[in-house]
Parts: C-alpha cells; structure tokens; sequence
C-alpha cells in the first residue's frame, strides 16, 4: 500500500453496504484512483461488504469497516430489510466515527467526500469538515427526478391511495402510482430507508457534484431536467462497463462454453439479483414455462435447486437447462446466443441487457424495480412487464414466444441495438461519459492538498 501512503490528498468514500451499491462504486473509485495518481482513497463499508466487494488489493485504496449496526449475538430471521433498518439507526454516527479512526490511522486529514446518493447527511459531514461533497446516484435518472419530486407526489397522489392512479408529470405518461419506488406515496413512508430518500430532495442540492451511473443519451429529457436543478451533474456509466480481460472473468461453472453450442439469440437467461429469490409457487411457474416452451436456458439461482424448483425438473431439462449458484452475467449478456433476459429490473442489471443488446421479461420486487420495469417497457420498448407483475406460466410462456419468436420481439432487439450503440459510443474517447467523468476528475485534481 505505499501509494496510499505516500499520495498528497485523501478522499474518504461512503459505501451503502447493500444489494448491488458497494461494488459499482469500488469500480467508480478505482477508476477515479488510476485517474489521480496524486491521491489515496479510504473506503469506508461494512466488514461483511467489505469482504466480499474487495477481492483484490488496489495499491492507492484501502477499506475500512463501518459498524453494522446490527445487536450483540443478532442472528438473521430472512427479513432482509431488518439488517438495513439497523444499519440506519447507527448512521452517520458509525461513519463519523470511522472517519475519525482513518483520519488518525493515516495522518492524513479527508480532502474531499464522495458517498452513495443515498446518505444525505453526506452534505452535514461535508459542511462539517469544511471539504466538499461528491454524492453518487447508483440507479437511473428518473428513480433520481421522482426521489426529489417526493412532496409534490405526495400532493398530487396522496399517500396509499389506489395503485392505478396515473402520474401526472412530464415525461411521465403512462406511469402509475405503482411504478413509484417504494415510500414515495405507498407503504410506511416513517420507516427508516423511505425517510433517508426523503430527504434526499432537500441535501442533494448542496452537493458539489452529483454522479449518475448512466449515460446521457439514454433518458435525455430526464437528464436535462437534473441538470437545471443542479449546478455539477454528472453522467459517468455506466460504472460495471469498465473493460474486463478474458482472463479475469470468474466462469468457474463454464457458463460461457454452454451457452456457446447453441444457436444466435436462442438462450433464455435468469437471474433475479444477489438478493431476491422468487416465492415457490412462482419459481413452480417459471419452471412449467420453460419446460412447455423447451427453449435452451441459463439459471442463476442462489441457493439448492434441488429443493427450490420442482421434483424431476432438473432431470426432464438436463439437455436444454444450466443451473448454477453464480454466472458472469456482463459477459453473458454479451454473447450473440443469449435472446433473453429474465430479471428483477435492478439498474445495474438494465444497463448490461443494453450493453449486450439484450431484450429483457421484468419480474420486479422492490426499490426502483418496478418504475425500471415500467421504463424498460413503455418509454424504451426492449422489455416486457409481466401480467400482473408476478411470474405465471401462461404469462411466462406469453413473454418468452413473443421475444424470441415473433415481430415484436426483433423490434425490441432492433430498439434495444440501437441503445447499445449509444452506450458504446458515450464509454469511448471523447463519449459523453468519458467527457463527464474528466469533468469529475478535473474537480478532484484541484482539490487543495492537505
């Protein structure tokens, strides 16, 4: 580590330590670490996220463990958003405190803070050290525009009023209550994570920059009306598009070599994240469908499938299915045989199916799925929402001939192709992104030494 030793300022980088947030902005920090050679960065997450995000040293950042929050001898009952709960209550204490034990581990006063968009109390940290505040916006534009339009939704809508009440914005048509993520006008908007996006409306404005994890050209109109809010907003993605040898890419279960024996855009691809695993009766659903349909499939599936999917099926789809606890899903969606994409409609999973030019069958579950699933659908036409929004074997068979049989479906891949090309183009010399992301280099460089 002596280049984090040895370099001339410090940035101290705040890490939400769940789902799909502290990996992308590793990958945003290392890219930004080989862009200011003068700099070191300190990261700073949770031990858990901490071991699982740092899989290799860097030798100019180095992690440092953030309390979890969680109690003495606590044991997890499969609530996934108890563990986040607490980690909230012990924020931005448990980071204020960290920031201490960095401060006086390396010597070295913090310079400049970059967080995750969703701590808003980055800008009261800032203020506090008197250094400025880069905030990182992990998910797409709209969810962003919507989390600062919360008050006037709630004004508009009400709060746990009917679900199909039409959102009355611009760029917004064909949008309903239900595609709202989760707290702006539905559910226990008090409870923790609903109260910290709150409040991003009102912090976010005090941010130096703001950092998107997309590319301009995708959501335009949306981009442009961020950009008239804040001073400095930056579209440098997306961040897991950052070049990847063949030799660094983890296909432990050959997932690669098995999707290569079958014919152009024929593989159906699953996966619903690190987090989500779909009730029984819906996988039962899904496995009925593909097995009536006969397409070749890939499945990522956490957990035994033996006892999550239905008696006999691994052995009736042995010649046309894959299953695996784990893919290189960015290099998957890459490949020419891969026709379709069954996800849960994280952000980070809608930019690969663009990046591989993949059309997409959303079954959303929470956070900005559903509004990711509503966008994919109805603004951009690569993707199908489910009928119903949960996985039934008629709606799965439906979705799955119409993208990989009909028309429509090489529509979809004709409207999607041309995205691909659009993000190419932004990740390339000169490419919107690249041009945004000098812009936030440019900014960290003048940052006075301490």
């Amino acid at each position: 580590m002596e280049g984090y030793k040895n370099a001339s300022k410090h940035i101290a980088v705040l890490a939400f330590p769940f789902g799909t947030h502290a990996a992308p902005l590793l990958n945003i920090t290392r890219q930004l670490s080989d862009a200011c050679p003068d700099t070191m960065f300190s990261f700073l997450s949770t031990q858990q996220s901490n071991n699982s995000t740092f899989s290799k040293n860097h030798d100019k950042i180095k992690p440092f463990n953030v309390w979890d929050g969680l109690p003495e001898g606590y044991s997890f009952r499969g609530n996934p958003h108890e563990p986040v709960d607490y980690f909230l209550k012990a924020v931005p204490g448990s980071f204020i405190k960290a920031i201490d034990a960095v401060v006086s581990e390396t010597g070295k006063p913090v310079d400049c803070l970059i967080t995750d968009a969703f701590y808003a109390f980055g800008a009261d940290i800032a203020d506090e050290l008197n250094i400025p505040w880069v905030a990182v916006w992990m998910s797409g534009p709209r969810a962003l525009f919507l989390h600062l339009q919360t008050d006037v939704i709630r004004q508009h809508v009400g709060i746990n009023n009917p679900e199909d009440k039409p959102l009355d914005f611009p760029e917004f048509s064909g949008f309903r209550v239900t595609d709202l993520p989760n707290g702006i006008a539905s559910g226990d908007i008090d409870a923790p994570m609903p109260a910290l996006l709150h409040k991003i409306g009102v912090s976010l404005s005090r941010a130096t920059a703001i950092v998107a994890n997309s590319y301009e050209e995708l959501d335009n109109t949306v981009v442009n009306m961020l950009k008239l809010r804040f001073s400095m907003f930056l579209n440098v993605g997306p961040f897991t598009l950052v070049s990847i040898s063949s030799s660094t890419v983890d296909d432990s279960h050959g997932c690669l070599d098995w999707v290569s024996k079958h014919e152009a855009a024929s593989v159906v691809y699953i996966s619903f994240g690190s987090l989500i695993t779909p009730p029984p009766h819906e996988l039962q659903a899904l496995c009925e469908a593909l097995e009536e349909c006969e397409f070749p499939f890939l499945w990522s599936l956490k957990g035994n499938p033996e006892k999550q999917l239905p008696q006999g099926f691994l052995e009736r789809t042995s010649s046309k299915g894959k299953i695996v606890p784990w893919a290189p899903q960015q290099q998957i969606l890459e490949h020419p045989s891969v026709g379709v994409f069954v996800s849960h409609g994280g952000w980070n999973s809608v930019l690969e199916s663009i990046n591989g030019g993949v059309p997409m069958i959303c079954r959303p579950f929470f956070g900005d799925q559903q509004l990711n699933t509503r966008t994919v659908e109805v603004v951009w036409g690569f993707a199908l929402g489910l009928e119903g929004g949960t996985l039934t074997k008629g709606g799965a068979k439906k979705a799955l001939k119409l993208i990989l049989c009909s028309q429509e479906g090489k529509k979809m891949r004709e409207k999607i192709r041309v995205q691909k090309e659009l993000v190419c183009k932004a990740v390339k010399p000169n490419g919107s992104s690249i041009e945004d992301f000098k812009t936030l280099v440019k900014l960290l460089q003048h940052l006075p030494p301490s």
